[in-house]
């Protein structure tokens, strides 16, 4: 398949950003395919003091790159799909997911760590999450949370500088620029939706292009788990505003979804479930199902109180 000329990769300027976009520049190169880096600031990396939570923007990370996708200085975008709202624009497609890489959470410390002490003492641990926040106060909720923003290099001078017990990032940033030289732990929390994977977004009006990117990079399986991720995400009303998770993962003809969520307004309380099932619509249909109960659920407790 051709394309008639060099392909425009829009991407945020994090050094993690860049990664992302050389990794799908160098997929299509190996094609064949002549592409160059277009560099973006977004919203959410210009204000790196604000929580997260607090903005209450979805698309934060996602908008000054659709926005330059609408306006043709671009021809795909690359982002982190967990960034990526549930709903594009109408003149924008998802074209496809890669093949997703670790989707876990990681504890990241300038000193060992123990568990009977993080357990026994008070602990200060950064994290610019809502998920994260309730997740970590559920199993040490003795510890102080303190807001992190920024790209992974600065948050890392942060852990140093602010003299935090912790922070907590996804493990894949640490992977994917190769950091080490920090004491680190994984962690089982559940992650956000998508996490871990990538998302390259087209015009829908070119597509050939779309066609093209859809057939070198899309990963089917990861493609599936994740759109059962968001669509949870989706029904529940989801964004970055919300301490939800859920994860799915897919087995031969089989897939295990996991979800949950932290109760508003203060999210003491947290439910979640657990399902297997056969793929594709099987699949789909239970994760509408439990969504609904979910809903139902977080609704009964708000009326109880």
């Amino acid at each position: 398949m051709h394309y008639p000329k060099t392909i425009r990769i829009g991407t945020r300027d994090s050094r993690l950003a860049l990664w992302q976009a050389n990794f799908v520049a160098q997929k299509l190169n190996d094609a064949g395919i002549p592409t160059i880096l277009v560099p973006v600031k977004s919203e959410g990396d210009q204000n790196t003091k604000t929580p997260l939570y607090q903005m209450g923007i979805q698309g934060i990370f996602t908008r000054t790159l659709d926005e330059a996708l609408l306006n043709n200085k671009i021809d795909l975008a690359v982002h982190s799909y967990k960034d990526v709202p549930t709903d594009l624009p109408a003149e924008l497609v998802l074209a496809a997911i890669p093949e997703r890489g670790n989707f876990r959470d990681i504890l990241v410390s300038t000193k060992p760590i123990d568990d009977e002490d993080w357990a026994a003492h008070h602990k200060t641990i950064a994290t610019g999450s809502i998920r994260r926040i309730h997740q970590w106060l559920r199993k040490y909720p003795h510890h102080r949370i303190e807001n992190l923003r920024g790209n992974i290099d600065t948050r890392l001078q942060k852990l140093e500088k602010n003299g935090y017990d912790g922070i907590l990032l996804s493990s894949i940033a640490l992977e994917r620029l190769g950091i080490s030289g920090y004491y680190t732990r994984e962690l089982d929390f559940l992650p956000a939706a998508a996490q871990g994977a990538l998302a390259i977004v087209t015009r829908a009006s070119d597509t050939t292009l779309t066609d093209m990117i859809f057939n070198y990079l899309n990963h089917k399986e990861t493609a599936f788990c994740t759109y059962l991720e968001k669509l949870f995400l989706k029904k529940l009303t989801g964004n970055c505003s919300l301490p939800i998770s859920c994860l799915a993962i897919k087995s031969e003809s089989q897939v295990t979804f996991k979800g949950e969520l932290f109760i508003p307004p203060d999210f003491k309380e947290h439910i979640g479930f657990e399902f297997t099932a056969s793929a594709d619509m099987d699949a789909i249909m239970k994760v509408q199902q439990k969504s609904e109960m979910l809903l139902n659920e977080v609704n009964k407790y708000k009326t109880l109180r």
